[in-house]
């Protein structure tokens, strides 16, 4: 069947087949390229015929698969007929078992090549890890040694995860024991074989934590318990804390809103960067905070971490906010580390921009884009040819997403934005496009409708 192009709803003439292209003889997988996430090696060695890494979306219309292999993006295929969908919350069609799939769930994909294209035959979602309740403490239980301490309460906390992650910030009284580097740092594990441990990681799924936990019953310790839940269940009901050391290193390249919870006559004689004056979360600061759905770090300081950012922390995670981190030791911790202040009146509004995506046009810049496409640009719906007729941008050209990697010759020397209705073929299409060596490509991450012919573009 021939593959038609549409430019503003008139049909053209197919492009030139690309199918001896040598652009298109580089099907094959690049050498090097992981096939599975650094996360996922902790517990799994990479094996051919597999692909490890975190969900990202499914596209139904392209029968494709977006998986994230840490800072790359892997385009799937998938037979609806033929592929087997495992271990998802939701039992019924594929598309049903699919969709259930939440966003950064860790998962595995068998596949076999096609004419240089993956097909998976196998979509496995990471199951639950398998406890007995023995084994187990629950939130409430983590909750109530926390409220106490350390020395009250007669427990070790450890945060299992990377230390990295740990450094973004971690439960309360928390130490960093990563499980992949367990055997290297057992002098942090207390002398007392008898001692209340506790182990901590991601969620559900996560196996450091248990590994963590066999690897201390191997050492002769007795009452060792995995807090399964981890950090997704702690955020939802409680503030994490952050060093102040590693807000500047550790928050580098992540946006976040940065509170301080004295009063505003104090804050005058030395603030941190960046800070705004949030001494309470009543209803009218609370309307100043980022939409929820963002899910935005929320950090809040005070004096000395045993004042106000507690409590202002707790009203906002009351009012529905996750991912909110109180600063250990406050401003004077800050102090203490020599960090760097700044002097004179905060900030009262906040702003919060979002990390685009890599590849993210941005849609003012789309908006501005198509009301005169340059002539060394080529905006591309990847929508399906039968969804175009309810209209198009105007000077669009229409590329099926599961066509656009065959269109490789026509586009290489071209700025490319492609676009659909949702942003989740678009997406897809730009790392296809990526994976075939294309550089100037983007797209846009945003719904797109036509009404009357005339498009809408929201987020």
């Amino acid at each position: 069947m021939s593959v038609k192009m549409f430019v503003a709803g008139a049909l053209l003439l197919p492009l030139a087949s690309l199918a001896a292209s040598p652009v298109l003889a580089a099907d094959a997988p690049v050498a090097g390229k992981p096939t599975s996430a650094k996360l996922c090696n902790n517990c799994h060695k990479p094996d051919a015929g597999n692909l490890r890494g975190h969900w990202e979306s499914v596209a139904m219309k392209t029968s494709s698969i977006q998986l994230k292999i840490d800072d790359r993006s892997e385009i799937v295929k998938f037979d609806e007929e033929k592929v087997q969908v495992l271990n998802t919350s939701v039992k019924g069609d594929v598309e049903e078992m699919l969709r259930s799939i939440k966003k950064g769930h860790e998962v595995r994909l068998e596949f076999t090549e096609q004419n240089g294209v993956k097909v998976a035959s196998v979509v496995s979602a990471k199951p639950p890890i398998k406890l007995s309740e023995e084994e187990k403490i629950s939130l409430a239980g983590v909750e109530k040694l926390v409220a106490m301490g350390p020395e009250k309460g007669k427990y070790y906390l450890f945060d299992s995860r990377p230390a990295p992650r740990f450094k973004e910030w971690a439960i309360p009284t928390a130490v960093s024991l990563p499980f992949p580097e367990f055997d290297k740092n057992i002098d942090k594990l207390p002398a007392d074989k008898d001692a209340l441990i506790v182990f901590y990681c991601s969620g559900v799924t996560c196996n450091m934590s248990p590994g963590s936990q066999k690897k201390a019953k191997a050492l002769g310790y007795k009452n060792v318990k995995v807090f399964v839940e981890g950090t997704p269940a702690w955020t939802t009901k409680n503030f994490g804390v952050l060093a102040p050391a590693n807000l500047n290193t550790s928050y580098k390249d992540i946006p976040y809103v940065l509170l301080d919870a004295r009063k505003a006559a104090v804050t005058e004689a030395g603030f941190i960067k960046g800070a705004v004056s949030f001494p309470k979360a009543d209803a009218k600061s609370l309307k100043q905070l980022p939409k929820k759905d963002l899910k935005a770090p929320i950090i809040i300081y005070d004096e000395n971490g045993k004042g106000n950012a507690a409590a202002v922390a707790r009203g906002i995670i009351k009012a529905g906010y996750s991912n909110v981190i109180v600063l250990s030791g406050g401003i004077d911790a800050w102090k203490a580390a020599q960090l760097p202040l700044e002097t004179g009146k905060l900030a009262t509004a906040i702003t919060y921009v979002p990390k685009p995506k890599p590849g993210d046009y941005g849609i003012e810049a789309f908006k501005k884009l198509v009301a005169a496409i340059p002539a060394d640009t080529v905006v591309i719906d990847v929508r399906n040819e039968d969804e175009v007729g309810d209209g198009m941008i105007k000077g669009a050209v229409n590329i099926p997403a599961d066509q656009i990697d065959q269109r490789v010759a026509d586009l290489k020397d071209k700025k490319v934005v492609t676009y659909c209705s949702t942003g989740t073929r678009a997406e897809m299409a730009y790392h296809a496009l990526k994976a075939k060596g294309l550089t100037n490509i983007n797209f846009l991450n945003a719904k797109v409708d036509f009404v009357g012919g005339k498009p809408k573009i929201s987020k």
